[in-house]
């Protein structure tokens, strides 16, 4: 199992020079790849470019670039360039957000998420390959049947043919589309003890396409807190699983807060849904229960989180990015390095 490094999106509480210099000190201790996030602030390609200058060995990788947000045209040719910039270093993870963000801030459709995530992936496949992009799909058409375009191909040749692409999935069928079409999974509150049926579903879709699953990146994003009390620890992430299974997406299509009740935790998550939605973030937080952040968290000092890992491992994890819950920069470096030392005390890193 490899390290990852997940730094969200920018935030009112974060600064550019401050992923930076965590990314840098991930580099430095061998984390394999450093992912970005976009929602309706930051982008995320501009960072890992940035990013991308300034390291030497890590992968950059998106989690996400939001498919409502471009052409899959123009995501190839910013994947393509970021992987040219970046000496052969970038991944891209593609998720097609959710309804609000979709519609409210791209103005575009949500419906029938799948048969636009198949189609895009389609033409994204094609654009890095340098073939002529040419398609006719229910929602990609190219060129337009009724005027001047033709097919084209991407105007240079970009270090691979091929860019690995990772999918960010919660649903069954999401999760069969992407064992089928992608070459990783990007999993968010990721609990190794009940995993089997996600990763059931990740080999259902490979076996669609006539793979296995070797080689294929699972990769959950998960919380950290260093401290020597895991309650106390979890305090830290309360807020963030509340925004997710409260607050992520409208009553009656949150996807988090379904992953929870598939979970076992059905009522925790009608009641912090509830209280979310009621505008009463505080009460919602607490209700989360602390059994769930346990299970989907690194949480105490390092010899329980090297347990944990190798939980993780177990699993099926190949790539487990942490999530940085700290205060400042400084801590935020050492969280990383104690992650690394909990790696090697497991002895599961590769």
């Amino acid at each position: 199992m490899r390290l990852g490094l997940s730094l969200g999106y920018q935030t009112a509480w974060s600064t550019p020079a401050d992923h930076l210099a965590l990314a840098q000190e991930a580099d430095r201790l061998g984390y394999s790849v450093v992912w970005a996030a976009e929602a309706y602030g930051s982008d995320s390609p501009s960072m890992l470019a940035w990013i991308a200058g300034q390291t030497e060995r890590i992968d950059v990788g998106s989690a996400v670039m939001q498919i409502p947000a471009r052409t899959p045209a123009a995501t190839a040719m910013t994947a393509a360039t970021i992987d040219a910039l970046s000496g052969g270093r970038f991944r891209l993870g593609l998720g097609v957000s959710g309804p609000q963000v979709s519609e409210g801030w791209h103005g575009v459709r949500f419906a029938k998420p799948l048969a636009r995530t198949r189609e895009f992936v389609d033409i994204v496949k094609l654009a890095i390959a340098r073939k002529p992009v040419e398609y006719a799909g229910a929602h990609y058409t190219l060129p337009l049947p009724d005027g001047p375009g033709k097919a084209l191909r991407l105007g240079f040749h970009p270090p691979r043919e091929h860019i690995p692409i990772y999918l960010a999935a919660v649903g069954p069928k999401n999760l069969e589309l992407a064992g089928e079409i992608a070459d990783g999974w990007l999993a968010i509150f990721f609990a190794p003890d009940s995993a089997a049926d996600q990763l059931a579903s990740i080999a259902a879709g490979r076996a669609r396409a006539g793979l296995d699953v070797k080689g294929f990146d699972i990769v959950p994003s998960v919380p950290v807190v260093i401290g020597d009390d895991p309650a106390s620890c979890a305090e830290l992430v309360r807020w963030y699983a509340a925004l997710y299974i409260g607050g992520m997406g409208s009553r009656e299509q949150n996807f988090y807060n379904q992953l929870a009740t598939r979970m076992g935790y059905g009522d925790a998550a009608r009641e912090v849904q509830d209280l979310y939605l009621a505008k009463r973030q505080r009460d919602a937080a607490a209700a989360v229960p602390m059994e769930f952040i346990d299970r989907t968290s690194l949480l105490g000092p390092k010899e329980r989180i090297a347990d944990r890992l190798r939980e993780y491992a177990e699993a099926g994890v190949t790539t487990l990015s942490v999530t940085l819950f700290v205060a400042d920069r400084d801590t935020g470096v050492a969280t990383l390095r104690t992650v690394a030392e909990a790696l090697d005390l497991a002895g599961v890193g590769e």
